[in-house]
């Protein structure tokens, strides 16, 4: 995962930088797959070896510097490492990296705490589509979260689920995302 600086790109433009940078990378080993816009980041999921990482970060300078880079693979982390960073990802806008921290977690969980994490997975995914200008899925996606964190109530690992089922009731409503820390 590669983030760049965002130079006041917005997710419409998405598709556009997912091509220019295939572009750019021409010639080198390297599978860029999805470009994701946060407002301070463009978050690019490449596929590169190690000894063409540099090649492919300085071809895509004309996008935006490197602002962060992260070899993401399915780890084994425990329950409470994965809600925590699941929520410090979730509110910096690393909404793909948040869904992979709480899905690590949900592989723990039993019964209604693991439909109640499902349905985190399926906000920060409901994001993750935003990024990429796909709202209509993104607020598909809000219908199923929903559905999964159902009446749970309360806090969880510091979480308003109150708060949470609130704001995609919202949303859903209006049929806009609008990103909201949690």
């Amino acid at each position: 995962m590669l983030h760049l600086e965002n130079r006041q790109y917005v997710p419409r433009n998405s598709r556009a930088l997912v091509h220019r940078a295939r572009d750019l990378c021409r010639g080198v080993v390297a599978s860029i797959r999805v470009c994701r816009v946060a407002s301070g980041f463009v978050e690019l999921d490449v596929s590169v070896g190690e000894e063409d990482l540099d090649t492919v970060v300085r071809r895509l300078e004309p996008i935006g510097m490197l602002d962060n880079a992260r070899h993401v693979v399915e780890e084994e982390i425990s329950k409470d490492d994965g809600i925590r960073d699941g929520i410090f990802y979730y509110n910096n806008e690393r909404f793909w990296e948040a869904h992979e921290a709480w899905e690590g977690a949900w592989k723990k969980c039993r019964g209604r705490e693991k439909s109640l994490v499902q349905g985190l997975i399926l906000l920060a995914v409901s994001f993750a589509h935003c990024q990429k200008d796909d709202d209509l899925i993104g607020l598909g996606m809000l219908g199923r979260a929903e559905e999964k964190i159902g009446d749970s109530a309360g806090s969880y690992h510091g979480i308003d689920v109150d708060r949470i089922r609130g704001k995609i009731a919202g949303m859903r409503e209006s049929g806009k995302l609008v990103r909201f820390e949690i």
